[in-house]
């Protein structure tokens, strides 16, 4: 059995803002966003470079942490 991975992440926008999402691939996602097919706030504001990146064992855990950092904003 393959364990799944979810990564919660921060992307560097070009002007300066941060961008905080999750994903179980991290390489593919920064690339979805680089192409302009991700989030419609990372679409205006490409490239981006992620910057900071933790790896959960579960989607619940990974979307706790990511609610977290949103409230930061």
């Amino acid at each position: 059995m393959i364990d799944k991975k979810y990564y919660v992440y921060l992307l560097k926008c070009r002007d300066d803002s941060l961008y905080c999402g999750y994903t179980i691939n991290l390489e593919k996602r920064v690339a979805t966003h680089n192409n302009k097919t991700g989030a419609k706030y990372t679409r205006a504001r490409t490239p981006v470079e992620s910057v900071y990146y933790e790896i959960f064992n579960t989607k619940s855990e990974s979307f706790k942490k990511r609610m977290c950092y949103k409230k930061f904003k």
